[in-house]
Parts: C-alpha cells; sequence; structure tokens
C-alpha cells in the first residue's frame, strides 16, 4: 500500500516529514506550509497504524517510506523525523543512503533502543492500562507524559486524538501484521554520511537526551542543538519556533555550510 499523505510545495529539494509515536500527520501542521513556501517539496505521511493508513500487512516503516518515495518519484529526501519517527529515520538512512540527503531528527528514538528503569514503568503502565480496557486512561498517560509544559491545550487535544485513534487501529491488528524492525546496527548508523540535526529538548525523559549524546558522536555529520524550552514533541510545543530551525538547517545544508552545535534559547 501507499501511505496516506499530503503535499505541498513544487521547488527542487523534496522534505518527509514522520512524525511520533503518539502522533500522526497533523502533527506538522505548524511546520508543512512553511517549509513549502520556502521552496521544498514537501510530504507529511501517516506511517501504518496512525492516522489515515491502517495495518493492512506485515510491513516496515522504512521500507514503506522507501515505497512512498517511489511512488513520488523522489530520488533523494531530506527527512525530518520526531522521535519514532525519527528512529524510522535513521533507519531509512542506513539501508537506503543514497535516498537520504539530509535528517532533522527531533527527540528521536534510536534502533536498539533499550529503555531505562523510568521508561519500562511507564510502559508496564501503559500495557497494564490496555489490558484493563481503560482506553481513556491510557491515552491521559501518552498525553501527560509526551507534552512539555508549554505545549498548549490544542496540542494536547491533537495528541489525545492521534493517540487513541493509533489504539484503535494498532489493537485491532493481527500480531502477523506488526510491523518487523529492520537490523540496523551501530556500525550502520556510524556510516550514515548525511548531515544531521540533532535536536533534544531540557524537558524531555532522559532516554532521549541519552540518544541524542549517542547519535551525536556515531553520526559523522551531526549538529547538536538543546532546546531549553522544550519536551518531546517540540513541533507541537512551539510550532513557528520549530518551523524555523528546520528552515535554517535545510538552508545551511543546501549551501553546505553546517555550523557547530548550539543551544536554542
Amino acid at each position: 500500500m501507499t501511505l496516506s499523505h499530503d503535499l505541498a510545495g513544487t521547488g527542487p529539494s523534496t522534505v518527509v516529514l514522520l512524525h511520533s509515536g503518539v502522533c500522526d500527520r497533523r502533527m506538522w501542521d505548524g511546520q508543512f506550509r512553511a517549509l513549502a513556501g520556502a521552496g521544498h517539496r514537501v510530504v507529511r505521511c501517516d506511517l501504518r497504524g496512525f492516522g489515515d493508513s491502517p495495518i493492512d500487512a506485515p510491513h516496515t516503516h522504512a521500507e514503506d517510506v522507501r515505497e512512498l518515495l517511489d511512488h513520488l518519484g523522489a530520488e533523494r529526501a531530506a527527512v525530518v523525523g520526531s522521535s519514532f519517527g525519527g528512529r524510522v529515520a535513521l533507519e531509512l538512512a542506513a539501508l537506503h543512503p543514497g535516498r537520504v540527503s539530509a535528517l532533522a531528527l527531533l527527540a528521536s528514538g534510536i534502533p536498539g533502543m533499550a529503555p531505562s528503569d523510568e521508561l519500562r514503568a511507564w510502559g508496564a503502565r501503559e500495557d497494564a492500562l490496555l489490558e484493563a480496557g481503560d482506553l481513556d486512561a491510557a491515552v491521559e498517560l501518552n498525553v501527560d507524559t509526551w507534552l512539555g509544559p508549554e505545549a498548549g491545550e490544542a496540542a494536547r487535544a491533537l495528541v489525545r486524538d492521534g493517540q487513541r485513534r493509533a489504539f484503535h487501529l494498532q489493537l485491532a491488528a493481527p500480531q502477523e501484521h506488526h510491523p518487523v524492525a529492520p537490523e540496523v546496527t551501530r556500525d550502520d548508523l556510524a556510516r550514515i554520511g548525511a548531515p544531521a540535526l540533532v535536536a533534544v529538548g531540557a524537558h524531555d525523559l532522559p532516554d532521549f537526551r541519552a540518544v541524542a549524546d549517542e547519535l551525536g558522536n556515531l553520526l559523522p555529520a551531526a549538529r547538536r542543538v538543546d532546546l531549553d524550552w522544550a519536551g518531546h514533541l517540540p513541533a507541537l510545543e512551539r510550532p513557528e519556533e520549530t518551523a524555523r530551525l528546520l528552515l535554517a538547517f535545510l538552508a545551511e545544508e543546501a549551501d553546505g555550510e553546517l555550523s557547530p552545535g548550539v543551544s536554542a534559547r
């Protein structure tokens, strides 16, 4: 299947936006048109099991994104990934390096990520609520955990709706249709030569700050940015500021003038 997606802009460069695991493609409302208006051809998609993309067969998320690029006739793209979407972006870049011109990773996951005790306890709490049939409480657990202190009610409502939709799709899918994670090692990641923006929020869980540390060391062309205002979903917490961050990175990448990592305040 072709992932459900939106397309805007007619520029020569393609930018793909990959959502987090508690959202769908609507999380990029604050950046989608801004990127298109700056001269990029912008694609935002729903990964299978999110938004309007059902789980209809066994699949690998990175290969689904590659197939979407094929469908759109895009040989190469800059890939922006938030959290889980960042992990998918890294898998795509490791498996198909010729298809990825740049990576922007916002509070990214990483292949083979080992959760901390804190994150493991959160997962156990979510599982217990779902097993008890308390979908409302499981949704609110995610809203409260993943949004930072500057997230407004509109952001909370979007995550609430996206997470509820994801639960419905994923819980209804047969086990044999669940995604298969590709084997991507740290050595594979270290061979990703594309310029990479690695951004993380000061109010995020320690796991993701640790991932940013690791990616900053692993990726040969990484630029680290610390967002002292952000939680786990900066695209929803300060949409316009996140759009400016992405636009600046893409402009620098196009000019070949990536600067060292900074703290964004």
